[in-house]
């Protein structure tokens, strides 16, 4: 017993003193640094802004001359983002190998950190395992799925060359309009702390040098989830009590789980912007939850606190604003005006030098914890950790686990084998439906990007009960008119034991999938309908 109780002593002894190191390391660095250096480093920018063409690129390819602008001229700490769509993991380390060989042409020779949006497995990397979103996640009641989806997202960012995932969403459901809702673990708080806290010890538990961790980035800071009007990036209007109540619990818990930074609200909540709130980025953030990681910026939304919240008088006001309220980096994303911006403030002394150096500092010190100034590249050991078989398993369980039977009339199901089933509705031939946002795109929706061997609802039942005893209306494409063809179906109906219907929503991801109200479409309700009036068993 003594010797298991000195042994848990010098392991913690070992991990404050490399806590200690990074910090001390981080502060020499710092004394070294030029101002210009310094406000490099809390500025992000999207991979547009180094690729050739800029957006028109859609495969990765680096523009030398537009990189060094950015990382030899403008000192850039961070690169996030693809343009298009998903690489493979060779791309990423091409990629990711070119930006570092650039970092090493500057005078302090800072690595630079590459952030992805891994939101229910490896989003941008082909043929990555695909988990259940987190709504599905939390449908299971099951923590430990949670945490193995989590582990191997993280397995197989780090094999891609990424170490910093943009996850997870902490944001509460509780306006169901809201456009993210999948994103979320659900409107109950015990359920989302805990998964939530569970998710950020997995992605970092095993220490952030691990070839098998991530930098985990617990989001959005705060109440994005509740806007009035449930559209995506929109007012909120919550008491404070509320506020403790129900949105904070998750990024507390997660704070105390050693999440390494942290995304910022991108609306405004009871008429003050979030990345320009002094009192939840420093006040309740910093000083009474305790946390000590970086805080990020959502997409371009210190420039908003000029052009759309109309709070900064002028583009440097919103930049002033927002770093002297709390923030560490700006996810710019497409320029660098947060730069140019940011050292005009500090000469002109409306942002004090103090304030920089503490962002600089834990922008330097999660670089450090990551191992990039040891090694910077892409860890040719790590790819094997990606696409083993065994995540397959675990993804098929978390969607097993995930599904939920609402009513079973009749003893309807399970179906028989000698079944004879017609298979209708949209989603029969839509493989973006299933998989919903961040799936190898952000909006899901171009399903040339899903794994080869990905099937449809209708291919699936097929092989289960054979190709004579299946029937369907549907041909593939969401939208196409076929689909919604509620005369076909009564007709088709008259062959079939049972209808299968595949109705719900296509795959969105953020603004895009705003809504005014959570019916179905007239033309699904008309197919529901038409299903029901055949008096067979509706699936």
């Amino acid at each position: 017993m003594k010797k298991l109780l000195l042994l848990s002593v010098v392991i913690s002894y070992t991990v404050q003193l490399t806590a200690q190191t990074d910090q001390q390391k981080a502060d020499a660095l710092l004394k070294k640094m030029t101002l210009e250096e310094k406000v490099g480093q809390m500025t992000q920018v999207t991979i547009a802004v180094i690729a050739k063409g800029g957006w028109a690129d859609t495969e990765g390819n680096i523009d030398p001359a537009a990189l060094k602008k950015a990382v030899v001229d403008y000192h850039v700490g961070s690169v996030l983002n693809v343009n298009a769509h998903a690489f493979t993991v060779d791309k990423w380390h091409n990629i990711i190998t070119q930006i570092q060989d650039e970092t090493k042409n500057t005078k302090q020779k800072i690595p630079v950190i590459y952030g992805l949006d891994g939101m229910h497995g490896q989003t941008y990397t082909l043929n990555s395992t695909l988990f259940p979103q987190n709504i599905g996640i939390a449908a299971s009641r099951n923590p430990e799925l949670a945490i193995m989806a989590a582990k191997t997202t993280a397995k197989e960012l780090r094999a891609s060359g990424v170490r910093w995932n943009f996850a997870p969403v902490l944001d509460i459901g509780r306006q169901p309009l809201w456009s993210r809702f999948p994103e979320t673990y659900g409107e109950d708080v015990y359920i989302g702390k805990t998964m939530g806290a569970a998710v950020i010890k997995a992605y970092e538990e095993d220490g952030l040098k691990s070839l098998t961790a991530v930098a985990s980035c617990m989001k959005h800071y705060l109440a994005y989830s509740g806007p009035r009007t449930g559209k995506d990036r929109t007012p909120a209007y919550i008491p404070e009590i509320e506020l403790r109540e129900y949105y904070l619990p998750q990024f507390r818990e997660a704070v105390k789980a050693g999440s390494s930074s942290i995304m910022i609200n991108s609306g405004e909540i009871n008429g003050i912007p979030v990345h320009a709130d002094k009192y939840l980025l420093t006040d309740v953030l910093r000083k009474e939850l305790g946390f000590q990681g970086v805080i990020v910026t959502d997409w371009e939304d210190i420039k908003r606190l000029h052009d759309r919240h109309n709070v900064a008088s002028t583009p440097r006001q919103a930049v002033v604003m927002a770093v002297n309220a709390g923030i560490d980096m700006s996810m710019v994303p497409s320029d660098f005006s947060f730069y140019d911006l940011l050292v005009e403030a500090v000469k002109l002394k409306e942002v004090p030098m103090s304030r920089i150096d503490d962002a600089v500092k834990r922008i330097l010190v999660l670089k450090y914890k990551l191992g990039l100034f040891d090694n910077p590249y892409p860890e040719a050991a790590a790819k094997a950790n990606f696409g083993k078989s065994e995540y397959q398993t675990l993804a098929l369980n978390a969607a097993h686990e995930a599904m939920t039977l609402l009513k079973n009339k009749d003893n309807a199901l399970p179906l028989s084998k000698n079944t004879k089933v017609l298979v209708a509705g949209p989603s029969a031939q839509s493989i973006s439906a299933l998989n919903g946002c961040w799936s190898y795109t952000w909006q899901g929706k171009d399903e040339q990007w899903y794994p080869a061997d990905s099937k449809t609802i209708l291919q699936t039942i097929t092989d289960k009960v054979g190709a004579g005893n299946v029937t369907t209306t549907t041909v593939k494409g969401f939208d196409d008119p076929v689909n919604y063809d509620a005369a076909k179906l009564t007709t088709a109906a008259a062959g079939a034991d049972v209808i299968v219907l595949c109705l719900g929503e296509n795959a969105y991801a953020e603004s895009p999938g705003n809504t005014r109200e959570l019916a179905l479409p007239d033309e699904q309700l008309a197919l529901a309908k038409a299903a029901a009036a055949t008096g067979k068993p509706v699936i």
